[in-house]
């Protein structure tokens, strides 16, 4: 599995949990899982 589908994975993961209704101290689910899947999308540009 290469880095990038990793990191999408983790994103939906993330994204799917922030749907859940419970509460996290301070951590935004769907933030983190958007910034992942952000990073997962820059990733062939970020590593040239």
């Amino acid at each position: 599995m290469s880095v990038q589908a990793f990191l999408y994975l983790v994103s939906v993961i993330l994204l799917a949990l922030a749907a859940l209704p419970f509460r996290t101290r301070g951590v935004s689910l769907a933030l983190l899982g958007a910034a992942c899947a952000l990073l997962a999308y820059a990733w062939p540009v970020i590593t040239g």
